[in-house]
């Protein structure tokens, strides 16, 4: 699938407001590149892009590096397979030379890059893709692509903490029961929602509630198997990865 045709999606995404609209975009767009592609890497990296993420957690560019970049292609060419590979060559660019070398690259991918996606790789370089996609709202898209439940594809999320492995075995039709409670593996954390004010809150979670008083501090998951220790953060980032736990 051409990276033009997420870009598209991501701007009609975008510019809808209602919340079944854009869940229509987006099962619309994952339908087509699982047409496309049984590749579970490809699915799961335009998974991530139009939840305005990528499958590279640091690839090394900065806000400065994405300054006078290269004029627009007049033609998409640039597929999800190409984005994906090259921002994975520019994340394990290392070494002396390696930000004049991360720089060639990514010239070359802004410079194959129409305007529109040139905006939207922008965005995902910049973690500034703001485009109303969040986690639960693909979900729901996932869903409707693979015709499969929407519970289960949550329960599967919850498990595995991973979107995009989810939309990648949803979209080629394998079985999400192959999620399971996992000893290293993180669970995806249960986030808060807003409510303009109290008695909002109360009608969105119901009575009887408890209310705690936020102390500040860190939110993580400790998973112990044996002597080893792993510490996952918030954001399913592995702080601690190896531990030996001194015997009692």
């Amino acid at each position: 699938m051409l990276f033009a045709d997420l870009a598209a999606t991501s701007a009609a995404v975008a510019a809808t407001s209602g919340r079944l609209a854009k869940i229509d975009l987006l099962a619309g767009c994952l339908r087509r590149l699982a047409s496309e592609t049984s590749e579970p890497r490809v699915l799961a990296a335009g998974a991530a892009y139009l939840a305005g993420e990528l499958l590279q957690r640091q690839t090394g560019v900065g806000y400065a590096s994405l300054r006078d970049l290269p004029a627009a292609a007049e033609t998409p060419t640039l597929t999800v397979q190409d984005v994906d590979e090259r921002m994975g060559a520019m994340s394990v660019v290392a070494g002396r030379g390696s930000q004049a070398e991360r720089r060639r690259q990514l010239h070359e991918l802004f410079g194959r890059a129409s305007a529109d996606e040139q905006r939207m790789l922008v965005g995902l370089l910049s973690g500034e893709l703001r485009q109303g996609a969040q986690a639960g709202l693909l979900a729901d898209a996932i869903a409707k692509a693979a015709a499969v439940p929407a519970p289960a594809v949550r329960r599967a999320l919850l498990l595995s903490g991973s979107l995009t492995d989810v939309a990648a075995v949803a979209l080629t039709g394998g079985s999400l029961g192959t999620f399971s409670l996992t000893v290293g593996r993180p669970l995806a954390p249960m986030l808060a929602s807003s409510a303009p004010d109290v008695a909002a809150a109360l009608e969105q979670v119901g009575l009887p509630a408890i209310a705690d008083v936020k102390l500040d501090g860190i939110r993580v998951q400790v998973h112990r198997s044996g002597d080893l220790v792993r510490i996952f953060t918030r954001s399913l980032d592995d702080i601690l990865r190896e531990l030996a736990v001194p015997p009692r």
